[in-house]
């Protein structure tokens, strides 16, 4: 990490705001035109100002995780329905209370990597998810139950708004962009679990295994909770047998059914 300079021989921005905030109140000083374009959200939310943005978004979680001195996340993927086995007499289908068993393997998955984690000072191996409620809430549980820290990648949507409550504060993170957001889920993705889930959850895990299929992205151990599941949903060997994909192809994940099952799966090294 770059050493911060000890000295300015420019005044600091932060400091121009608050000084912005005493000058005389007149017809000029209110003038959109003159707020410091750093400090003018209409300025900054301008279409042509996309670009600044997709920046932004990128830089400020790497900034944390350069920071903290993030090395390596375990992410997990899957879906927000899937509800904790106390509340399945809640759920909206027979098939989502059959798969909160999954929230409780979600979470005590998390809590062994998070031990593990632990054991190099906790910035190997985070946990990393979505930060919503369901098998994302059961991931970021599972590293507090271990007394460890866990990333939130949380998105703006209309009906999930805010992270789920056992997510580290100091490394939830809010988007705009979903690429963005995918981003960073990756890119410091040392294995990368999946639980049963919806589109969201079909989505990042195409595309991961996309990015690994045509060489963006180094080989990962991307585990797959629940073969019933994944199997009813995908048929994976049709996939191969028609030739849009290879049959090496099926290599590039495999099934588990259990925390301690995964667990081993991504062996001592990881």
């Amino acid at each position: 990490m770059p050493e911060k300079m000890h000295f300015r021989r420019f005044p600091d921005a932060r400091k121009d705001i608050q000084t912005t905030r005493k000058i005389p109140d007149t017809p000029q000083t209110r003038a959109p035109t003159y707020r410091l374009a750093f400090n003018d959200p209409d300025f900054l939310c301008r279409d042509e100002l996309r670009p600044v943005r997709l920046q932004l978004e990128l830089l400020k979680p790497e900034m944390v995780f350069e920071e903290i001195g993030l090395q390596s996340t375990i992410v997990m993927f899957g879906g927000a329905r899937i509800p904790e086995p106390s509340k399945k007499a809640s759920a909206r289908t027979p098939t989502l209370a059959s798969l909160s068993k999954y929230y409780d393997e979600a979470r005590e998955f998390a809590r062994l990597c998070t031990l593990k984690s632990l054991e190099s000072g906790g910035t190997h191996d985070v946990i990393c998810t979505g930060g919503g409620p369901g098998v994302m809430e059961a991931g970021n549980r599972g590293a507090q139950d271990a007394g460890g820290r866990s990333i939130s990648l949380n998105i703006v949507l209309p009906h999930e708004q805010a992270p789920n409550r056992y997510a580290t504060p100091e490394l939830c993170f809010n988007f705009h962009y979903f690429a963005v957001r995918k981003m960073h889920f990756l890119m410091r993705a040392k294995a990368i679990v999946v639980f049963p889930g919806g589109f969201g959850t079909l989505d990042e895990l195409f595309e991961s295994l996309t990015l690994i299929q045509t060489g963006r992205m180094d080989r990962i151990p991307v585990l797959l909770f629940g073969k019933s599941f994944w199997k009813t949903i995908v048929n994976w060997e049709a996939l191969a047998e028609a030739g849009t994909i290879s049959g090496d192809d099926l290599s590039l994940f495999s099934f588990v059914e259990t925390a301690a099952e995964a667990y081993a799966k991504l062996g001592p090294g990881f």
